[in-house]
């Protein structure tokens, strides 16, 4: 059992991983070991209060745990956060019936839950129309439409999904955060998307056909911008993936590093890089400590541009070697480009597209 980001038990765990994310990129298959491992490993109980079985972890703390579970393998860290963000929706949620119904189960890791909520925030909302439409009955909710982006929802207990609340086919304006059961009528999960990266994470649409919902299962709201809604915890654009692309790109500037250690023409890249990343895993604690030397938006467009250099970066050191199938730099690569897309804000996407173009 994990007790702290430092303990020698979270490096072994690590180093499981790792020896499994290689085939887990290479199958697609869902990584359900992995999973389980964490699951045996205490990790999902770092972000729960104790009440519920949790261990609550401070933001720090679990910071530096996702730094080095995402730098051992990146799917399993991602899986893991979209479990986590329905779980901490879960345990902010004024619902206490729901909380001790669900909570338990997941902290121990006896069960699986993930989200659909993007389309509330970057995800669609040129289109106009709600992606998924919540309509008030007598006996709860009827949702209708599609949650665009989920991971793991074929292997979810309980999907959190958010909607737009009509009434007579028109948007109200206000939004509503669900609990709904993996067996409810009117519910399916097509097959997932094949990701250039992360594609064992199983991301993809859930679709709902007048899936009826009750009362008792509403996580919040209805209320305009349920995600930004008071306690009900950050949205899109936080920290937590900056964190990722941090541990992506702590692995290949390891990589790097060892290389250098053979090669002396590697040496003044790989010490820039490495500070460069020291200095913003520093401005990322900052942040979780609630103390921030930079925004999230600039840290987020900076976490952006370094996980593509360091791991090209390491793709050069890795040389010919590197661009064969099967080798972890390649998988890195393109792991990296997943940071380019996923929750990621109009500001960031636009100060790194004027980076790639060279614009200041």
């Amino acid at each position: 059992m994990i007790h702290s980001p430092d303990d020698a038990a979270l490096d072994d765990l690590c180093d499981a991983l790792a020896q499994r994310a290689g085939e887990t990129d290479r199958s697609g298959a869902w990584p359900a070991e992995q999973l389980r491992l964490c699951g045996e490993a205490g990790v999902y109980r770092w972000f729960l209060p104790k009440e519920y079985g949790g261990d609550a972890w401070g933001a720090e703390a679990v910071v530096r745990g996702y730094l080095k579970l995402s730098a051992a393998c990146l799917t399993t860290t991602f899986v893991i956060t979209q479990r986590t963000a329905a779980c901490r929706r879960l345990a902010l949620s004024d619902n206490a019936n729901l909380k001790a119904r669900l909570l338990p189960a997941l902290a121990a890791g006896d069960a699986f839950a993930t989200v659909g909520i993007s389309h509330l925030t970057t995800s669609g909302l040129h289109l106009g129309a709600p992606r998924l439409a919540a309509e008030r009955t007598s006996s709860g909710w009827r949702l209708s439409g599609v949650a665009p982006w989920a991971t793991g929802a074929a292997a979810a207990d309980t999907l959190v999904l958010g909607a737009s609340v009509v009434e007579g086919g028109q948007a109200t304006g206000d939004e509503l955060l669900v609990a709904v059961d993996k067996h409810t009528p009117g519910l399916a999960v097509p097959e997932p998307f094949s990701l250039v990266g992360v594609s064992a994470s199983s991301t993809g649409a859930v679709n709902l056909a007048d899936a009826t919902v009750a009362e008792e299962d509403v996580i919040a709201g209805p209320t305009q911008k349920v995600l930004a809604a008071p306690g009900r915890g950050a949205s899109t654009g936080g920290h937590e993936t900056s964190t990722l692309a941090l541990g992506l790109a702590g692995a290949a500037l390891e990589y790097l590093g060892k290389e250098a250690g053979k090669r002396d023409d590697l040496g003044e890249a790989s010490a820039a890089l490495s500070a460069e990343h020291a200095e913003l895993v520093a401005d990322l604690l900052s942040i979780a400590r609630g103390e921030p030397a930079c925004s999230n938006e600039s840290l987020r467009t900076r976490a952006n541009s370094l996980v593509l250099r360091a791991t090209q970066a390491a793709l050069s050191a890795a040389k010919g070697a590197g661009y064969v199938a099967g080798h972890p730099v390649g998988r890195w690569c393109r792991e990296a480009l997943f940071f380019m897309v996923w929750s990621c804000p109009q500001p960031v996407a636009a100060a790194n597209l004027c980076e790639l173009a060279g614009i200041e």
